[in-house]
């Protein structure tokens, strides 16, 4: 049975919803780390260094706790897209894979005691082509503020959105599976996640 609160070293609400949709317990600490990307390193060396320096950073002050650090991000033609700063960085950014297929890759680290085991994440995401004036519209939103890649496929973004092979919750932002995976390491189970008081109780009355 789950009997501690896991630290998860992100800001990012949607992080947070993905191990909550675990039934997890979960207290945000988030890491403050300079994220800026290295010379010669490619998407997936991005985000496995990213998210070990968060899980790590937040870890030192919080030992004998669970601590998950992950980070995610585009990569399209060795190329990797960030976080639009304005409107013409999002035309820029979707004009450039629109009608194509990118990469999102996600680090996902968990630390406790001195220890981590991390991985990396791929997935192949597919946009349809897209005019200027919907990419233009789809800022005016605000939705692309502050996304990897100037889109969230859990939002309005998903109607850009024509095929995704690989994990759909690692474009959110958390691969639960691998997530899973890496907790079983530190003895926390599958099982302990489906027996956990919090997620019984988020689906008593959900059936009909």
């Amino acid at each position: 049975m789950i009997n501690q609160t896991i630290i998860l070293a992100s800001a990012s609400p949607r992080r947070l919803s993905l191990l909550r949709q675990l039934g997890l317990q979960v207290e945000v600490r988030p890491a403050d780390i300079d994220e800026s990307v290295r010379d010669s390193e490619d998407g997936r060396q991005y985000v496995s260094r990213l998210a070990r320096e968060k899980s790590a950073a937040v870890a030192v002050h919080a030992s004998d706790r669970l601590v998950i650090g992950a980070d995610t991000t585009i990569e399209y033609e060795e190329q990797i897209l960030g976080k639009p700063i304005d409107q013409n960085d999002c035309l820029a950014m979707l004009s450039m894979i629109q009608g194509k297929a990118h990469r999102v890759y996600t680090g996902v680290a968990i630390t406790k005691g001195g220890r981590t085991e991390s991985c990396v994440v791929e997935t192949a995401v597919f946009l349809r082509s897209l005019t200027a004036a919907e990419i233009v519209a789809y800022w005016k939103t605000g939705e692309p503020v502050g996304k990897a890649g100037s889109y969230a496929i859990q939002g309005l973004g998903a109607m850009f959105v024509s095929r995704v092979e690989g994990s759909y919750s690692n474009v959110v932002g958390l691969p639960l599976c691998e997530t899973a995976g890496l907790l079983s390491d530190f003895g926390l189970s599958t099982q302990d996640v489906l027996s956990s008081p919090e997620l019984l109780n988020s689906s008593h009355g959900e059936h009909n």
